[in-house]
């Protein structure tokens, strides 16, 4: 006997015993059950891949967002496979930049050529932005936000003033780590 859902519908797949008995789930915008919509779902993802996080960051751009397919899993951000292992004969081009940390009630202002390394060994709890520059914009920002400095610091208090200036380098970035490696990239295809 076939159950239907308050819409009248029952799930239109035919099994060899006959029609499946399981409702439409509700908002489905094919008469499937629930059971039938994962399905289809699992085998359309068989050639598509299902974005998901990966055991570890990507040894490569440092992207923790994945695609997995059957035969494998890749990076979302530089389509790296997982397993694989980085030709360390092409090093990443210096790009040096100015990093916003925030920590707590605090912000840091630094510069790296290697801001994976550099920030994966500070207290952080948010990577606010990059800015491309290097000792001498350091230098400069830390010179109009003086007023705010921890002494013998790199640390800031939080105020307007340099919210906005964040805020003016975050426009049009959803991730600051992505926008980094845009500029790796675009310095090594210049490279070549």
């Amino acid at each position: 006997m076939s159950r239907v859902d308050a819409a009248g519908r029952a799930c239109s797949i035919t099994l060899a015993e006959g029609r499946c008995p399981a409702p439409v789930e509700p908002g489905a915008p094919l008469d499937l059950c629930t059971r039938h919509l994962l399905e289809a779902y699992d085998w359309v993802a068989r050639g598509v891949g299902e974005t998901d996080l990966m055991p570890g960051p990507c040894p490569v751009c440092g992207s923790w967002v994945g695609v997995a397919y059957p035969s494998g899993r890749i990076c979302a951000n530089c389509e790296w496979r997982v397993g694989d292992v980085p030709d360390l004969e092409v090093a990443d081009p210096r790009v040096d930049v100015v990093y916003y940390l925030r920590y707590r009630d605090q912000i840091k202002i630094g510069t790296s050529g290697n801001p994976r390394l550099r920030v994966a060994s500070l207290p952080h709890d948010e990577v606010l932005a990059f800015e491309l520059g290097d000792r001498l914009v350091e230098q400069r920002r830390h010179a109009q936000f003086a007023a705010r400095r921890f002494a013998g610091t790199e640390w800031f208090a939080v105020h307007d003033e340099l919210l906005a200036h964040i805020a003016e380098l975050r426009l049009g970035v959803a991730d600051p780590w992505q926008q980094y490696d845009r500029w790796v990239s675009r310095r090594l295809a210049a490279q070549n």
